[in-house]
């Protein structure tokens, strides 16, 4: 939007210039707003949580297909959900997802709820969501108050703090409440979130274009950067890990994480905190390494610690199904025809580095 268009429209209120931006530049064709149903805007709020839309469209477009329905998603097991998840990590919004649908199924006749306090009350749905599915899928008035959000309103009333401090995020929700309209609440909701996206963006923002920028104070002070404000800094701990890469032809042993904690419920390669433990588990199954090849080790970043990781790749004698874990649950995954089920991001990047080192039986 040009400065003469701003200049145009300085007089009206924030929503009404929020609304009259998103009637003109606003995005109107993503796949969730197509045939909208509360079912598909819950879908595409789950996933688009600190996840970029361009990210999102395939992995939605394949899931959808799959699970057209409430109904498909609360029948299918949990494997099946999370292989459809893999790759856009933070994988308890897949499991959250999962039982929402069934709780859906069970309690509300397969029928997403109309009332926020039903919504609010599924897994993985906090306030902003449930008002987001409520506000753009049913038109119902609700305010939202998500990351892009937060910061256009920390940004237009220069509201100091970290919004993950409770005074602060108390405050941008008394803001957004006292500004979104009664009217056309669709429109609006979806543009903050749209221009906080695009316009309003955290390092490079495009004052020029967004609607609200004549009476932005951080704009008008020149301090967008301090806006919001940063998260305090701390020390990320590392931490090392040994993953056991055990080859049977075309087939690798992974077992499934517990359900709770790092990678819950989905299926990984054995892991161990030092290599003395993967060495002894080895003895104490009675196995001798009689080939090995350390695989290239690489860092995965979880949100509080570095996990540094080294793949180890071995061939046995003595071999049997005796290797697999016996207090967790384990599978031969067959790297040719590989089954449907969730995989941890270290666990994709191992397999795809084995087909040129693979040690043949």
């Amino acid at each position: 939007m040009s400065s003469v268009a701003i200049s145009n429209t300085s007089h009206a209120s924030f929503s009404s210039r929020i609304i009259n931006w998103y009637e003109q530049f606003g995005r109107k064709h993503l796949p969730w707003q197509q045939d909208k149903t509360p079912y598909k805007v819950w879908v595409s709020e789950i996933m688009l949580q600190q996840t970029q839309v361009s990210t999102v469209i395939p992995y939605y477009l394949k899931f959808m297909d799959r699970f057209p329905t409430i109904d498909s998603l609360a029948d299918a097991p949990q494997d099946e959900v999370l292989h459809y998840w893999t790759g856009l990590g933070y994988y308890a919004r897949a499991r959250n997802l999962h039982k929402s649908a069934q709780l859906i199924r069970d309690e509300h006749d397969s029928t997403f709820p109309r009332d926020f306090e039903d919504v609010l009350s599924l897994p993985g749905i906090g306030r902003s969501t449930a008002g987001a599915v409520l506000s753009l899928a049913l038109a119902q008035h609700h305010a939202i108050l998500d990351g892009n959000v937060k910061r256009v309103l920390a940004r237009h009333g220069a509201i100091d703090g970290w919004p993950g401090k409770k005074p602060v995020e108390n405050k941008l929700w008394d803001l957004t409440e006292k500004l979104t309209p009664n009217l056309d609440v669709q429109k609006y909701n979806q543009a903050m979130m749209d221009i906080g996206a695009s316009i309003c963006s955290r390092s490079r923002p495009i004052c020029s274009d967004c609607p609200v920028a004549i009476d932005c104070q951080a704009q008008l002070s020149g301090r967008q950067s301090e806006y919001p404000g940063k998260k305090p800094k701390k020390v990320i701990p590392e931490k090392n890990a040994y993953m056991l890469v055990q080859v049977k032809g075309d087939e690798v042993i992974l077992e499934k994480r517990p359900p709770a904690g790092i990678w819950g419920g989905l299926w990984c390669f054995p892991q161990f905190s030092t290599r003395e433990e993967l060495d002894e588990y080895l003895i104490t199954k009675g196995l001798a390494v009689f080939e090995e090849e350390i695989l290239p080790g690489f860092r995965h970043t979880f949100s509080h610690f570095h996990l540094d990781i080294s793949p180890i790749l071995v061939s046995v004698e003595g071999f049997s199904d005796n290797l697999v874990m016996e207090d967790k649950p384990s599978l031969w995954y067959n790297l040719p025809h590989p089954p449907k089920v969730g995989l941890a991001a270290a666990t994709e990047r191992i397999l795809a580095s084995l087909g040129s080192v693979l040690i043949k039986e």
